[in-house]
């Protein structure tokens, strides 16, 4: 099985990598209505989910346990919900996804504001 910050990278490069065939879509098509979700995935799918794996890479003792695996699965679900729900808001849709999506990914970054706390960063000497 892989490792934590495996997880999290790899599911920043699928973001990425979606990110990018999408930003030329819209280019292409010169319809950009869909901006604010493409800008998530990229922000929040691949900025955010690759800042955590370097971060349990660099700090080996945070990657220990059940927790690294909770926050990567509200982490991704959280992305994985706000951005085609953020997409059927523009499109004039239900709120609803992209507000559950939201919510997991702060429920994310506050369970890493705690795995940081109390691990500090960086291996330990």
């Amino acid at each position: 099985m892989r490792d934590i910050a495996f997880i999290f990278f790899f599911a920043a490069v699928v973001c990425v990598t979606s990110g990018m065939v999408w930003g030329i879509q819209m280019a292409v098509s010169e319809d950009h209505l869909l901006a604010p979700a493409h800008a998530h995935l990229n922000l929040v799918g691949w900025t955010t989910l690759a800042l955590f794996g370097l971060y349990y890479r660099l700090t080996p003792t945070a990657a220990r346990g059940i927790l690294p695996r909770v926050h990567a699965g509200l982490a991704i679900l959280g992305v994985a919900l706000m951005v085609p729900g953020i997409a059927m808001v523009m499109a004039g849709g239900s709120p609803a996804p992209a507000s559950a999506g939201a919510i997991l990914t702060l429920a994310s970054m506050l369970l890493f504001l705690v795995t940081v706390a109390r691990h500090g960063f960086g291996a330990e000497a």
